[in-house]
């Protein structure tokens, strides 16, 4: 186990480095090569009469749900009628992002699925070096077990969503920003807030990473206490105001829906439209909905909510582990990202792959597992994470709403 204030494990050189890289990235393609062939064998039985749908079922299954309201948004744009499901629900990084790369390819569909599954090859890359460089050998090999097998990780490996854009831009960010790179990292960082409604996290987490810096650079020896952090605010300079850059995607998406629709937050209006029904109060805080389910069904459905949920608790109870090993900036980039929809949504649906993108959480994950004194226990949680991850892509192409 990583010591508080201990350095970093040591680090090869940078062929090494590549070596562990390319390692990754041909183990993230074998996932996707054998995932493709689950959803392609969920599919065969029931062929959807979607016109949209022209390709092999190896591709068409990981087109679900979400995915017709980003290819509209890319064909058509965006849409806004008050009380009903409209497409401003979908932040724009990730549609705009498909409609420049399908005009290259000339299929807006493969563009989508393609675009995910590169975002997704580099997100887990970078985040392979990122906890390389943070944990040691098993914990950080650990870690990227647990991000590749982890149940909901299979919107990494081919659906047309922005869960993989989003990981990407904010693992990058945060490299960004530990080579002091402020206003690079801040500009990436407004891709992710123009990318998923807790894209803010990635903001939040950057400026308190900065000042942690600042206070780092101060101290002695030992991870800095909150009282530092704030003291460091006396330590900013203009270079560091660079990390600010990325609100820009928020404040500019706000900005089109204002000058689009006249209302900045429609976005957030939309959410308690009916059929989504997640409107701000008491009755999506305290879960009603999925209380409701748990006592009356479908079973199903509510099984499917409940692991999402235990996800949320794990991720949760994992947090002080994420603020020992990498700090205050982390530690408040993952709290908001799971924040948000454990508060906003009314039964947990969605949260799984909320948790999927609060990236040092994994690494957390893999640290634990790697400081078990029963060494049974990382294989076997790894074991029954994959078939979950199986279980649930032959569900996704079958049409089921799992997240």
């Amino acid at each position: 186990m990583t010591e508080q204030g201990a350095p970093p494990a040591p680090v090869d050189g940078r062929r090494s480095g590549w070596r562990y890289g390319a390692a990754v990235a041909g183990v993230f393609t074998g996932l996707v090569v054998a995932l493709s062939m689950v959803v392609a064998l969920s599919t065969r039985a029931q062929r959807r009469a979607d016109p949209e749908l022209v390709g092999p079922s190896w591709l068409d299954g990981w087109y679900q749900y979400d995915a017709a309201w980003y290819l509209g948004i890319v064909r058509q744009g965006y849409s806004y009628v008050p009380g009903q499901q409209s497409s401003v629900a979908f932040f724009p990084a990730y549609p705009l992002s498909v409609r420049g790369f399908g005009d290259l390819l000339g299929d807006h569909q493969v563009a989508g699925q393609l675009l995910s599954v590169l975002c997704g090859l580099v997100a887990v890359v970078l985040f392979a070096l990122w906890a390389r460089r943070r944990l040691p050998r098993r914990s950080a090999v650990l870690a990227v077990a647990v991000l590749l097998l982890y149940p909901y990780a299979f919107f990494l490996y081919g659906p047309m969503y922005a869960d993989a854009l989003f990981l990407l831009s904010a693992v990058g960010a945060f490299v960004l920003l530990e080579r002091r790179w402020y206003l690079a990292a801040g500009l990436v960082g407004a891709v992710a807030t123009a990318g998923r409604p807790v894209g803010v996290a990635v903001a939040v987490g950057l400026v308190v990473r900065t000042l942690e810096m600042l206070a780092e650079d101060r101290a002695a020896a030992g991870r800095p206490g909150w009282r530092e952090l704030v003291r460091s605010v006396r330590e900013v300079r203009l270079r560091h105001l660079g990390v600010l850059a990325s609100g820009l995607g928020l404040a500019g998406w706000c900005l089109y829906l204002w000058l689009e629709f006249g209302h900045p937050l429609a976005f957030v209006e939309v959410e308690s439209a009916p059929g989504w029904d997640q409107g701000v109060g008491p009755r999506t805080w305290f879960k009603v909905v999925y209380l409701g389910t748990l006592v009356k069904g479908p079973y199903g459905i509510a099984l499917l909510l409940t692991l999402q949920a235990l996800a949320c608790l794990c991720a949760v109870l994992l947090m002080r582990r994420v603020h020992r090993l990498f700090g205050w900036g982390y530690a408040a980039f993952a709290a908001v990202v799971l924040l948000i929809p454990i508060i906003g949504t009314k039964d947990f649906m969605g949260t799984g792959r909320y948790v999927l993108v609060a990236f040092p959480v994994m690494a957390a994950a893999g640290d634990f597992l790697a400081t078990r004194d029963r060494r049974w226990v990382a294989p076997v949680t790894l074991a029954v994470s994959g078939v979950l991850l199986v279980v649930l892509t032959f569900l996704f192409g079958r049409g089921v709403a799992v997240s």
